[in-house]
């Protein structure tokens, strides 16, 4: 790995308040993480969180927004890998979360910002973290 790569997260919030997260298996074993994927070329940040939130859960977004950046050092120092993540909000959707991808995710909930479920990845605990401080960006991360 030469340079960075860009990351999606989504922070998908119901009517309660909670949001949706998932304990991932393979390269994100035993981490838990919000929903995510990569950008790929020509795809704007909407298209690929839209993409990957139908992929992942079943549901179809609406109107998610940008509304944070985060530089996950962590996996780099652990696993030589480094993205870049940019992390949208949608509290807008259709339908129910549905394991999609059962080799990738053991199933998805619903918990509280404030009390997410561990070990949890990085990338997915700063967008949290920045999401609760309603921050752009946390340089300590």
């Amino acid at each position: 790995m030469d340079h960075p790569y860009v990351g999606i997260g989504i922070i998908i919030q119901n009517k309660e308040g909670k949001i949706l997260v998932g304990k991932r298996k393979n390269s994100l074993s035993p981490y838990y993480s919000i929903p995510g994927g990569h950008l790929e070329l020509g795809e704007t940040f909407e298209t690929t969180a839209i993409r990957e939130a139908k992929e992942e859960t079943g549901l179809v977004l609406k109107n998610p927004k940008v509304f944070c950046v985060t530089n996950n050092l962590e996996t780099y120092r652990e696993s030589g890998k480094h993205f870049i993540s940019v992390n949208l909000f949608c509290d807008t959707y259709e339908g129910e979360p549905s394991l999609m991808e059962p080799e990738k995710c053991e199933g998805w909930e619903w918990v509280s910002p404030k009390e997410l479920p561990t070990p949890h990845f990085d990338a997915s605990r700063y967008a949290v973290d920045c999401y609760l401080k309603e921050a752009f960006y946390i340089e300590d991360n």
